[in-house]
């Protein structure tokens, strides 16, 4: 549709090209669940009801989805001011793939086979059989101990969209275009194939979007 960016590897995924992280950050060991968003927002967005399957139950630990860009910036407002300090926020999308790769350069973090994929996502299911969001945590990490980077929900990162930034993004701490109409998801969902789960694959919506298969996991900067 007019709301969704999704391009071939070579459109969006290149050029390759090395980027330096200099400061230090904490990412989420779990995308943020239904409990963690009604604790901080009051509300449960998704009701408990399967999106395909109203029979399907969707528990409090199931990551929160059915959340816009924007919704998200709210609910880390809130969170930090509950918190008393202005730390939280999303991943850069740079932050972001750091963190899936684990300091591994192949396909996955695990290697170059999507057949192992089912050990570490939640991923390729029928939306026609009631597929749904799972419980956080229930797959294999990744070596950094990182739950579901890949599959479950697609993750909200903070930076707009631009389809040829690898070409002239900074070396160091790129934090996407200055301005854009869409923002970046990675990771890929329940619903995706094994090609949309890969750490280098990349989508955009347009930030006030809400799906079924589109939620987000926290950065927090250092004291």
């Amino acid at each position: 549709g007019a709301d969704k960016n999704v391009e071939d590897a070579d459109d969006n995924e290149t050029p390759q090209h090395r980027v330096t992280l200099g400061k230090p950050f904490y990412l989420g060991e779990y995308e943020v669940t239904l409990a963690q968003w009604a604790a901080v927002m009051g509300n449960n967005p998704r009701r408990f009801k399967g999106r395909y399957n109203p029979r399907r139950f969707i528990g409090w630990n199931n990551p929160v989805e059915q959340v816009s860009w924007d919704e998200v910036q709210e609910f880390i407002k809130r969170l930090n001011k509950q918190e008393g300090h202005t730390r939280y926020r999303l991943p850069t999308e740079a932050e972001w793939e750091y963190a899936a790769r684990a300091g591994s350069t192949g396909v996955y973090s695990f290697g170059d086979d999507a057949g192992q994929l089912e050990k570490y996502a939640w991923y390729g299911e029928d939306s026609r059989w009631g597929g749904s969001t799972h419980p956080v945590g229930q797959k294999q990490p990744n070596a950094w101990g990182l739950y579901d980077m890949y599959g479950n929900v697609w993750e909200w990162v903070q930076d707009w969209y631009g389809k040829e930034y690898y070409s002239n993004s900074p070396g160091t701490d790129p934090k996407g275009p200055s301005s854009g109409s869409s923002r970046v998801l990675r990771g890929g969902s329940w619903y995706d194939i094994a090609k949309y789960c890969r750490p280098a694959y990349r989508i955009s919506f347009t930030p006030g979007i809400r799906r079924s298969d589109i939620g987000f996991r926290l950065a927090l900067s250092p004291e």
